[in-house]
């Protein structure tokens, strides 16, 4: 988590106050709680997701993978005969 504020790192109180100040102006003072809101759900879900997604992995490398027997046809399958000068009829 540390990583993702590191851009902050060169950022003074100045400009920090000022990119607040222009958040305010720009959004308002009602609407920023609901950014925040959605912004907090959208994080949520997104943990969640990654969540759901390692448990599948993690539940996947615990079972072994099924063995599926080929079924055999129950009849022959049918024969193509191929018509060769030996085999063919005379032509009238």
């Amino acid at each position: 988590m540390l990583n993702m504020f590191l851009f902050l790192d060169n950022l003074g109180g100045g400009e920090i106050l000022v990119i607040m100040l222009f958040i305010l102006f720009f959004f308002g003072s009602k609407k920023i709680p609901d950014i925040a809101r959605g912004m907090g759900r959208a994080s949520r879900e997104f943990k969640d997701a990654m969540s759901g997604v390692q448990r599948e992995i993690e539940d996947s490398m615990k079972t072994p993978p099924s063995i599926e027997k080929k079924k055999e046809p129950d009849s022959e399958e049918p024969k193509i005969e191929v018509q060769t000068p030996e085999n063919s009829t005379p032509r009238s």
